[in-house]
């Protein structure tokens, strides 16, 4: 299997081959075979990616790393590049989590699908993201990573503006495609600096040369210096180091992949796809890639504390924004777009405080719980014939009682309610915030920010649930209410156990009841080197506490947030449980919900100040000076030339053969008397 761990993301791309060439072929009774193709390629991924990560768990500790060359890619002189994946403890997560709940997602998809028009085409785009995403993690350069980065940004495109008739969703996938492209200016420009300095895109080698401070050439300088030297050098912008700049440039594409202050605004917008496309790209995989790409360069970013810290504040930000935003929407999936932006501001604000690993934990149980959540909003909206607004619903735990109880699941594991897995990530995460060695009042303050975003998230997430299941029915005379077929539940039943198991294998030292520190374990070798910078480098200011007093610390800690979290839920159900006692506050707080309703007018000031100006000047220079003056003026005139030439070569060309003989005598002599003239 060690040799074959290439065919873990090029199973999934059969399925495209035949989706894509086949589809039109199947009709309405047969095209479900193009389906279960899909669900077959992804389970085959899925099961092949369980072995390897056997075999790879077999291996010594700190020698956990495979790595197959399957092709070389680029030859250039001495410049090599190969097609190259590598499989180390962190890939492994990845790639379990992409394809296994990939996988359910496309069962899932059988039934929630299975009357739409696009039905191959849409499982096409699926396996083309499932084969973009394993790429992206399995790649073994920064190169292969980028293709992949670029492939799910691509399949991003594509499954936003699935429904070619809705003009909201076509929007939403431009959007998405343009907002990317932003971030994806920084990795690009981190790639050149990355390249420049160690002259090489390899993980493993950049990785090596930073640990053993390798002497490098770099050609901006000339001479020969050990990386840490060259990394360290300031740079003319602002007079930050070399360092800084180049993770600053990648976590600009992380913020925009991962939706995070100031690109995250896409993400609300891509909810116009279809629901699976919410919860396979938009919840549980494609947006935790920036996550990924930060955990992969860890080694980087701790050389960096300057661009951690502003990878803290904006995780940290973009938590309490998006919770903010999400107490007042009212689109079933929009108020789980938002808390998506939320918890992946956690995950970051997780690494910016250098827990790397706990942010890869939250990033797996919140897979599990935010996928089930996604499609739960699915089974609903399916039930209730395509009703999203929750004002609409109401009372539907008894007619729904199988999505209703999965909801509650997941919901009580994004609240962080203890036994179920988001309590364990989750106050991990603000425990690492509170005692980062990054200072003191630093990791307080973002500890106070982090807990009240959780308070929020607990709010909102059970507003959602009374809104939806609780009271009196408030749909149409016309809508019935049904439970969604086994296809779709049973994905539900799965997920909503490993949101309630998912989290026990990485219980904090602190957690009284079963110590498990096996996640952390595994990734341990991953980020140690990163942790060890960290936390010797000079501009870091470590505030050490005992051993035992920083596990009773971190206890009170913990408990305090799960009081903070039933706070949230106590507070939900005073004004949303079977009442009507929220429209007396909000009609008294009305300017404030009209703000976050409006989600703080952030559309409308980047359509004020980027959108249309950028039409204004794309309108005004770029098509009538630079395109029609300059470059049709240009081609114009050169035309005009030709065709002025061409009149007066024309008036030589008469037909009449007197002529012709006339300038051939009229030749010879010339060329007579310029050879008796010049004596040749």
């Amino acid at each position: 299997m060690k040799q074959y761990i290439w065919l873990i993301p090029l199973i999934p791309l059969l399925g495209v081959i035949f989706n894509g060439l086949f589809g039109r072929a199947f009709d309405k009774s047969t095209r479900s075979v193009g389906g279960l193709f899909a669900c077959g390629t992804v389970l085959a991924s899925f099961l092949m990616s369980l072995k390897a990560v056997v075999e790879l768990s077999q291996m010594p500790e700190g020698a956990r790393l495979i790595v197959n060359r399957v092709f070389p890619w680029i030859v250039a002189g001495n410049f090599e590049v190969w097609f190259s994946v590598a499989l180390d403890p962190l890939s492994a997560v990845m790639i379990l989590v992409v394809t296994g709940v990939g996988f359910l997602i496309h069962v899932y998809s059988l039934g929630y699908m299975s009357h739409d028009e696009g039905y191959t085409r849409f499982f096409a785009y699926l396996n083309l993201f499932m084969f973009s995403m394993l790429t992206l993690v399995l790649a073994d350069s920064f190169l292969l990573l980028f293709v992949g980065w670029e492939l799910v940004g691509l399949c991003s495109y594509l499954l936003i503006g699935f429904w070619l008739h809705k003009d909201s969703a076509a929007n939403a996938g431009k959007k998405a495609f343009i907002v990317n492209r932003v971030g994806d200016f920084g990795v690009l420009c981190a790639m050149f600096a990355i390249f420049g300095v160690f002259g090489t895109l390899d993980f493993q080698k950049i990785i090596a040369m930073v640990e053993h401070n390798a002497t490098v050439t770099p050609w901006f300088l000339g001479k020969a210096l050990p990386v840490l030297d060259v990394l360290h050098t300031a740079t003319p912008l602002f007079g930050i180091t070399l360092i800084t700049v180049i993770c600053l440039a990648l976590f600009l594409g992380a913020t925009g992949k991962s939706a995070q202050i100031p690109l995250y605004v896409w993400l609300p917008d891509a909810m116009e796809g279809p629901t699976p496309v919410s919860a396979l790209i938009h919840a549980a995989t494609m947006v935790t890639a920036g996550v990924y790409m930060v955990c992969r360069t860890s080694v980087l970013f701790a050389l960096a504390p300057q661009a951690l810290m502003v990878v803290a504040i904006v995780g940290c930000a973009t938590a309490i924004f998006s919770a903010t935003i999400g107490v007042a929407q009212y689109d079933i999936k929009r108020v789980l777009a938002y808390s998506t932006v939320s918890q992946l501001g956690f995950m970051f604000l997780a690494c910016g405080v250098g827990a790397y690993a706990v942010a890869v934990f939250h990033l797996a149980t919140h897979a599990f719980f935010k996928a089930l959540l996604f499609l739960g909003s699915g089974s609903v909206i399916h039930g209730m014939h395509e009703e999203q607004d929750m004002r609409h619903m109401g009372g539907l735990a008894g007619k729904m009682k199988i999505t209703f109880a999965t909801m509650l699941i997941g919901t009580l594991a994004i609240a962080g309610i203890p036994f179920f897995a988001g309590f364990f990530s989750k106050d991990e995460i603000l425990w690492k915030a509170f005692s980062t060695p990054l200072g003191e009042q630093f990791g307080r303050t973002l500890w106070m920010v982090g807990t009240a975003a959780a308070f929020l998230t607990a709010f909102y997430m059970f507003r959602l649930i009374y809104m939806t299941f609780s009271g009196k029915p408030r749909w149409h005379e016309h809508t019935h209410p049904h439970e969604s077929p086994l296809s779709m539940t049973g994905p539900l039943m799965i997920l909503a156990l490993f949101s309630i198991i998912g989290g026990w294998i990485g219980t904090p030292p602190a957690w009284p009841v079963w110590q498990n520190h096996s996640f952390y374990e595994w990734l341990h070798p991953m980020f140690s080197q990163a942790e060890h910078i960290l936390t010797t480098m000079s501009l870091a200011h470590p505030h050490h506490i005992d051993h035992h007093a920083a596990h009773a610390l971190e206890t009170q800690l913990m408990w305090g947030s799960v009081v903070v979290a039933l706070a949230g839920i106590a507070i939900a159900t005073v004004f949303y449980f079977r009442t009507n006692r929220h429209e007396a506050v909000r009609r008294i707080l009305a300017p404030v919900h009209f703000v976050l309703n409006r989600k703080y007018f952030v559309d409308e000031i980047y359509t004020w100040t980027i959108v249309e100006p950028g039409k204004w000047f794309s309108s005004l220079f770029l098509w009538k000076i630079a395109d029609a003056g300059i470059i049709d003026g240009f081609v114009n005139a050169l035309a005009g030339l030709t065709g002025a030439v061409g009149g007066v070569v024309r008036r030589i060309q008469t037909g009449v053969v007197l002529n012709y003989a006339l300038v051939f005598v009229l030749g010879v002599i010339a060329i007579l008397y310029f050879v008796v003239w010049s004596g040749v």
